[in-house]
């Protein structure tokens, strides 16, 4: 529970329902706000609307005020203003009205998204990104505010980035809120139990879901939330969703509807609701009115041990888990030498030949004494999130490079490893409460290793006791058994066998390097093969192992099948009914060439380029193009459209792509071939006063490689100059995109000229705040909810 200063309305919470207020752009805008005004600057010019709004929610009931200072800070401000004038305006302004109301109210900072990717997608670091969020949450606090909201996130890593500025530069208690779509994804990929589990890691006080949706959709999303974290839930949903009435936008839910939703929430779990798109004084004052006497659930327990990746949660416990060994450089002279040479691409391939062959998580080692193991770590794991959805595990003794690494890290990550000396716990602990992990614990301390199981238990002990003295549960540690070599003890692999019996009947989960006991031996795949399947029978949780290893995947797969923990016989029966032959050889293996579509599919930049460099010696460039380039480019699109692939995959697609078309480009132009490839023009905006071009700058990507022309106007385009540029380039289409609701009525002023100036040009418009009925309204001929139906929509225009 939140532990902070004296505040009443803190000792309420899990005892009776609080209320956050509503929407404050809906009601700047009926103020007077125009479509392209900063709201964040009314703190400074018009102070008196304001604080009456605060006032207006105040008297309609509501316990939590959020100040205006959803987009105050330096990156979305960009010198407009001095960010902390602005922050110390609003926070005063709050106060002021929660002083006057008579009652105890909170004033929440309030916290949204830059506008822009971090990268490895985008352009903004990691860390100017945290630091932004962090000097906002320090002078929110200084100016009074007695907790921090962080809403309307869709991308994992820049909420982890706010949280941490957040928590680095401030003592209030952290709400965070994610905004999801109907199936319950993020723009970027991830979805709920992903997002629940880095919150619930980080340390935050509350999870949420806000914007995007009405309550009855947010009814069905609730339970997946409340599955997957014991942290209270508070939820925010629009007033349904919008619509153009009387030359207006306007929401389709009405207070009573409204409050009958949130009621249906708290019953689902939520302790804390308010508003946020379209609700008004009037929403919040019918939900008090029905809500306040409604009893709360308790939280629940939640015993689960997982490591997550930005869009995939795997759970220890049901099924035995197989960690990749490959990208290590340990007794791997073809890794060390690619970590020499800066080739990534090489372990990019590595990694996707472990996931095809039944990885659940991939460790990650690149401890070379020739290279700067930091900058390599952080460069490797952000290009292997590009590519594979696998959780990682992070693999160094040095707690500088784990501290980095765990730092962006986009999830929970397994986190290998801690032992028993006091150094290293002392080191690493402190690491993992920060930012989160599983943590991997071997059985070896400052007397070395154990000869026997008893020893061995002792000092697993010994880590989980001290673990709990920094607030780390049992449930995030995983014991390491070690495995020792049979060739130089004969009781070697008894004594780990019987430690992981031991450790599984307690219910602690239990890793092996499987591979070390055979360390010396001839054909070790024969005694890895039956050790595996000796460690499984004695509890095995997960084996650090390699995956390319048909005999390790024999046994594994047999295994399952043999104690039902393959249902019907599935997962073996998938395999090899497909694959009747031998293990296919891995990506690396000697003479294996990757074709064009395969690197194309998978993401590999340098291998695109080389097989499209290839390509086009033995045929035209427009025959690779049409043959390979363009249907990989398909596999992707219709791959990504059924979730089976998420953005930062598709977009490392997009690059392979791009590096592909420049190969057979420089080849037309040595060969003087001046074939035209581009397929058309298309004009993209971010509509005028809206800055954040996160969508647009997708929707651009992926429609440059698939051979369009793209003329982009940027952000915060007036109407005029996108109408001019379609004019003055006779554009058969343009894309118009919207986060805000206090600037959709500048799409709709854009759209309105484009008819009337260019009436040949078809109109798709995208953004949170739009939905296909809306797009309809402002007369759009086209909504797409995603940039690959961009893509769709693009090519029946120019088909």
């Amino acid at each position: 529970m939140i532990q902070t200063s004296a505040h009443p309305l803190w000792e309420k919470l899990g005892k009776v329902p609080l209320f956050i207020d509503g929407a404050m752009g809906t009601l700047l805008q009926e103020n007077g706000l125009g479509a392209g005004d900063i709201p964040e600057l009314w703190n400074l010019s018009r102070p008196e609307v304001l604080y009456q709004i605060h006032s207006d929610y105040l008297k309609a009931g509501c316990d939590i005020l959020e100040a205006n200072t959803f987009g105050a800070n330096r990156i979305k401000l960009h010198g407009m203003a001095d960010t902390e004038e602005v922050i110390r305006a609003a926070i005063s302004i709050a106060k002021k009205a929660a002083s006057d109301c008579g009652r105890p109210a909170l004033v929440a900072m309030d916290i949204g998204p830059t506008g822009k990717l971090l990268k490895p997608m985008g352009e903004l670091p990691f860390d100017e990104a945290a630091a932004a969020f962090g000097e906002a949450a320090r002078i929110g606090q200084e100016s009074g505010a007695d907790l921090i909201l962080i809403e309307t996130m869709s991308d994992t890593l820049e909420m982890k980035a706010a949280v941490i500025g957040c928590k680095e530069n401030s003592t209030l208690p952290v709400f965070a809120s994610m905004i999801f779509d109907e199936k319950g994804k993020l723009l970027t990929g991830g979805d709920i139990a992903a997002a629940a589990a880095l919150l619930t890691q980080l340390g935050v006080d509350a999870i949420g879901i806000n914007c995007g949706l009405g309550p009855e959709q947010m009814v069905k999303l609730l339970p997946t939330l409340r599955a997957h974290t014991d942290l209270p839930l508070f939820v925010n949903p629009n007033a349904g969703l919008p619509r153009r009435m009387g030359g207006k936008t306007v929401y389709d839910v009405f207070p009573p509807r409204f409050a009958a939703c949130m009621a249906d929430l708290i019953r689902e779990g939520a302790w804390v609701v308010g508003g946020c798109c379209g609700t008004t004084p009037a929403h919040i004052r019918e939900m008090v009115r029905v809500c306040s006497s409604l009893p709360l659930s308790p939280l629940p327990q939640n015993n689960e041990t997982i490591v997550s990746s930005y869009a995939k949660t795997v759970s220890f416990g049901a099924v035995p888990l197989l960690i990749g060994e490959r990208i290590n450089p340990t007794g791997k002279k073809k890794l060390k030498q690619a970590l020499r040479d800066h080739d990534i691409d090489y372990l990019l391939r590595e990694a996707v030949t472990q996931q095809e062959n039944g990885a659940d998580i991939l460790d990650v080692n690149v401890g070379l004494p020739e290279i700067d193991e930091k900058a390599t770590m952080c460069e490797v794991i952000d290009q292997l999130q590009s590519v594979t959805d696998l959780p990682l595990q992070i693999d160094t003794s040095s707690p500088e490079v784990m501290e980095a690494a765990l730092r962006r890290y986009n999830g929970v990550a397994l986190v290998n490893s801690v032992n028993g000396k006091e150094e290293v716990m002392h080191a690493i602990f402190p690491l993992v409460k920060k930012y989160g992990g599983v943590v991997i614990a071997l059985t070896l301390d400052e007397e070395g290793i154990p000869e026997t199981a008893e020893g061995r238990l002792r000092i697993a002990e010994k880590i989980l006791k001290t673990a709990d003295s920094y607030g780390i549960p049992r449930k995030n540690l995983v014991v390491d058994a070690l495995t020792m070599t049979i060739s130089t003890g004969k009781e070697a692999a008894n004594v780990t066998l019987e430690t992981i019996s031991r450790l599984h009947k307690q219910g602690i989960y239990t890793s092996l390097g499987v591979s070390n006991v055979s360390f010396g031996l001839p054909q070790r795949e024969i005694i890895n093969s039956m050790f595996f399947t000796m460690a499984l029978q004695n509890g095995l949780s997960a084996a650090i192992m390699n995956p390319n290893s048909a005999g390790m995947m024999n046994a594994y797969r047999s295994y399952l099948a043999l104690t039902g923990l393959d249902e019907n016989c599935s997962r073996y029966i998938a395999h090899y009914s497909a694959v009747p032959t031998a293990a296919p050889a891995p990506a690396n293996a000697p003479g294996k060439e990757i074709s064009l579509a395969q690197s194309i599919i998978r993401g590999l930049k340098e291998s695109a380029y080389a097989a499209a460099a290839a390509d086009v010696k033995e045929k035209p460039a427009l025959d690779v193009i049409r043959e390979e380039l363009v249907p990989a480019l398909d596999t992707v699109g219709k791959d990504y459209e059924t979730g089976k692939l998420y953005l930062p995959q598709l977009l490392m697609s997009a690059e392979a792509a791009k590096a592909a078309f420049e190969a057979l480009k420089n080849a037309m132009q040595a060969s003087g071939d001046t074939a035209q490839v581009e397929k058309g023009t298309i004009v993209l905006a971010t509509v005028q006063g809206d800055i954040h071009d996160i969508g647009k700058n997708i929707v651009k990507v992926l429609l440059q490689n698939y051979s369009f022309h793209v003329l982009d106007l940027g952000k915060d385009v007036p109407p005029q100059t996108v109408v001019d540029a379609v004019v003055q380039n006779h554009v058969q289409l343009c894309g118009l995109s919207a986060l805000m609701t206090t600037t959709v009525e500048n799409m709709a002023r854009t759209i309105e000229l484009l008819h009337e100036q260019a009436p040949w040009c078809k109109i798709v418009v995208g953004g949170a705040v739009l939905n296909a009925e809306y797009a309809a309204m402002i007369h759009a001929d086209h909504y797409a909810k995603d940039a690959m139906e961009t893509v769709r929509y693009a090519e029946t225009i120019f088909s």
